[in-house]
């Protein structure tokens, strides 16, 4: 019912424009806006806090060896996420509505992992926001949160919401790269020696490439940029180059910015300055800088913060709606979905770091869980993608990564198993 719907006004809107051409360059930017939006939901949802301490601290425990355990999660990240988005894409579905057409109930499973990680991870998130508020302007923390999701609630309720969306994450993508831009340019890293071990590495450490998959395609962000496709309406087998060109996008772009904020933090480790083990980034940030170098750090941590606040909000929202959600709805479940984890912030003061390690377990085995549905509807169910011949060698690849993703899933599985009996 709701795709021939959908269609009808799709059919629509050309018609209605054939009057009055200068309405076609606005459509065609539209589509562009859409199109890019949705590339930055996903790269500067994976671009958290947790994004941000990770590639630091790794850095500093790896040096330039780190370059590689980079390399690796890229191409695992694009082959996850080449699938997932074609799939999503040229279904026209949500995640949660193709796995319960794959299996009644499964896809309201899925959805029930991602909201408890989405949940506790927001909280997160906005504690994130807090901390850079703080050592950006030196304003308390609790307040910097709670002026983030005031933020957040403003443009999720404003009247043009998913423009305001797509251009904003856009924005704060282009300011992370250029504020990695030039830290890695003040701190002169030596960019020769990571270029030789990023294929050359003197360490390789699996759990750190795992990890890094996990930070970049796991739980909700797996989703963000594929279903912000879906609700700006550019969906179907005829939008499918675009889809695969702007997945591998999202990818780089995320990848662009921890491969900066690795060079930058590599050429403050190189100097042989010792850094706290509990806030690698911002020493590094104070050591090259000094107290500018802090204020950087913060509005650093807070534009990756605000966004993953954003995406969070967004994807874990669209995983309890459909295509038939009105939009005064969906509105509700925003606002009621950032006041629960804005109000769960300033009552606790920070993030529950048991729910945060219970909820990180949790993403690695919900990748796993979501990835078995899109590969089953790739190899199994060409009628949930309209007929489309799904491309063999992408099947392929998205079977390897899957594999991996098993492992993932295991050691996450493991880890939930430890924290419960500790608990």
């Amino acid at each position: 019912m709701s795709e021939s719907d959908e269609t009808s006004e799709a059919q629509k809107a050309p018609a209605a424009s054939t009057e009055q051409q200068p309405k076609g360059p606005t459509m065609a930017a539209t589509r562009r806006t859409a199109f890019f939006g949705a590339m930055f939901l996903m790269a500067t949802s994976a671009v958290g806090p947790g994004f941000i301490t990770q590639t630091s601290t790794f850095t500093y425990q790896l040096g330039a060896a780190f370059a590689f355990a980079i390399l690796i999660s890229v191409i695992v990240d694009i082959a996850v996420q080449l699938n997932v988005w074609r799939v999503i894409g040229v279904s026209g579905l949500y995640a949660q509505e193709l796995g319960n057409r794959m299996l009644p109930g499964l896809g309201w499973a899925l959805a029930g992992l991602i909201l408890f990680g989405g949940f506790v991870f927001n909280v997160g998130n906005i504690a994130g926001a807090g901390i850079g508020l703080n050592a950006l302007t030196g304003m308390d923390a609790s307040l910097g949160g709670g002026l983030s999701v005031a933020l957040a609630l403003l443009i999720f309720l404003s009247k043009k919401a998913g423009v305001a969306l797509d251009r904003i994450v856009v924005a704060c993508g282009a300011v992370l790269i250029l504020l990695m831009i030039y830290m890695a340019a003040t701190t002169s890293p030596p960019v020769g020696e990571a270029m030789r071990q990023t294929v050359l590495p003197a360490e390789i450490d699996f759990f750190v490439i795992t990890t890094l998959v996990g930070g970049t395609v796991g739980g909700y962000i797996t989703y963000a940029g594929a279903h912000r496709l879906i609700a700006s309406g550019h969906s179907g087998v005829e939008n499918v180059r675009r889809i695969s060109q702007t997945s591998v996008m999202g990818i780089i772009v995320a990848s662009v910015i921890r491969f900066l904020l690795f060079l930058a933090i590599l050429g403050v480790v190189t100097t042989g300055v010792s850094l706290a083990a509990d806030n690698v980034a911002a020493d590094a940030f104070q050591s090259a800088l000094g107290e500018f170098g802090l204020r950087v750090f913060g509005l650093v941590f807070w534009v990756a913060a605000i966004t993953s606040i954003l995406g969070c909000t967004f994807t874990t929202v669209s995983f309890l709606t459909t295509r038939n959600t009105s939009p005064k709805v969906r509105a509700v479940l925003l606002a009621v979905f950032l006041v629960l984890t804005g109000g769960i912030f300033l009552a606790l003061g920070q993030a529950p770091q048991t729910l945060l390690i219970l909820a990180g377990a949790i993403n690695g085995a919900v990748l796993p869980l979501g990835f078995t549905v899109v590969l089953a509807a790739a190899a199994f169910r060409k009628d949930l993608l309209g007929g489309y011949r799904y491309p063999k060698w992408l099947l392929i690849i998205g079977v390897l990564a899957w594999a991996l993703t098993l492992y993932m899933g295991a050691e996450s599985l493991t880890g939930i198993a430890e924290l419960w009996q500790t608990g």
